[in-house]
């Protein structure tokens, strides 16, 4: 009889808390995958019945998710753009915006690679397929291998409007869908020059634009010619107190903040 009611007990007991478990999807950019990976597992810790996932497959499919409603949460390198509105309102979506970061899209070469600076219009030209030897910008006589990341990136779209004018990039580019991988593409090529976020440099050598470097300072204030915002978009105004809105509410805490600058990105808040 008693071990009847102590399995009788436990059954509730997982009844319950199956019923109090609650899920969040979040879907979006690698850039801020870090940052949201990084939240994750914090609530995992606070809130033990959560379910969490973090999906980075680009800016671009997170926007989608959200508006498809298979996402919680669209984690976006860019501002969602006139059509993503318009087909989310559509879809009786209605997306809020939060801006939880400051980031800088860093131009990145191989270490061992001795040119020191470029300007903007040299970075276009490389990619635009002018420019094709580092020594014609000062450095050694190598070819340059050109990295970008894919047409669905947050970063891409920042890159495309702030370096290249919307002049397209020659036929030899070759595309990436990540961070990680325009990292170690370039990491690993002597010859390369990508771009990434200002939390993946580690292993490659970010090139300062136009005479500023990608750094804290100049991401915070704006003076870096590559700075933007990250963001993290809901359908709504989550409900005041609930889990999706404690979330994308996080970046305002001292605690959010430190995770933040953990991963090398620029808190919006300085306590």
């Amino acid at each position: 009889m008693r071990k009847a009611i102590v399995s009788a007990v436990a059954v509730a007991l997982a009844m319950s808390t199956a019923v109090r478990a609650e899920t969040l999807r979040i879907e979006g950019s690698t850039t801020v995958g870090p940052i949201a990976d990084a939240f994750a597992e914090y609530f995992k810790g606070v809130y033990p019945n959560l379910e969490i996932t973090v999906n980075k497959n680009g800016s671009g499919n997170g926007a989608t998710a959200l508006i498809e409603g298979r996402c919680d949460i669209a984690a976006m390198s860019r501002f969602m753009e006139p059509q993503e509105f318009s087909k989310a309102v559509a879809n009786k979506v209605y997306p809020v915006a939060w801006t939880i970061a400051m980031d800088g899209v860093c131009v990145v070469v191989h270490p061992s690679n001795p040119v020191k600076t470029l300007t903007s219009a040299q970075v276009r030209e490389i990619y635009m397929g002018k420019i094709t030897n580092w020594s014609q910008v000062g450095g050694s006589q190598t070819p340059i291998v050109v990295i970008s990341r894919d047409s669905s990136s947050g970063t891409y779209e920042t890159f495309e409007t702030l370096i290249m004018k919307k002049q397209p990039m020659a036929q030899g580019v070759e595309y990436v869908n990540a961070n990680p991988q325009a990292q170690a593409r370039v990491r690993t090529t002597p010859g390369a020059i990508g771009y990434v976020g200002l939390g993946f440099l580690e292993g490659v050598k970010a090139v300062p634009i136009d005479g500023i470097a990608p750094t804290r300072q100049t991401v915070a204030n704006g003076t870096y010619p590559l700075s933007r915002p990250l963001f993290l978009f809901t359908n709504g105004f989550p409900k005041l107190g609930s889990i999706p809105f404690k979330f994308v509410t996080f970046y305002l805490t001292e605690k959010g903040q430190d995770l933040i600058e953990a991963k090398d990105f620029v808190p919006m808040t300085n306590y």
